[in-house]
């Protein structure tokens, strides 16, 4: 069974989108991350069970500033938590979805994730998700 882990969105300044979502979310933010493997700054706030991370891309060819050009700030994945990573790729490949990446990498908040492509799932980019510990 999954559950929704965190709710990514694109912004082009944290410095800027950091305190906007402090307020709006009368929370505030507990943790921010660099995550190399993807080119990106993160700033994770809590709303209940479910997590917002906040995304800037860090060089202008990351995928996060790439898509900001295209569609400009906002929505850019939901994330799904899951028990066993390799498990729900194989099981979502025979299913014929297609998967960003073969092996799940490093992402942020010490989790393995995994992308299916928007393509298959209604134009809506999916993170599987898997905590480390």
């Amino acid at each position: 069974m999954m559950k929704v882990e965190h709710i990514g969105i694109a912004v082009k300044d944290l410095a800027v989108s950091i305190p906007l979502f402090e307020t709006l979310l009368q929370s505030p933010c507990y943790k921010t991350e660099q995550v190399d493997s993807e080119k990106v700054n993160t700033a994770f706030f809590r709303q209940g069970d479910t997590k917002i991370e906040l995304v800037q891309g860090l060089t202008s060819d990351s995928v996060i500033n790439r898509y900001i050009e295209k569609r400009g700030e906002g929505m850019h994945h939901i994330a799904f938590e899951v028990a066993d990573i390799h498990a729900e790729m194989r099981r979502l490949t025979a299913a014929g979805f297609t998967l960003l990446n073969s092996e799940p990498k490093e992402g942020a908040d010490d989790k393995l994730v995994c992308f299916l492509h928007p393509k298959d799932t209604n134009g809506v980019l999916i993170e599987l998700c898997m905590s480390r510990e």
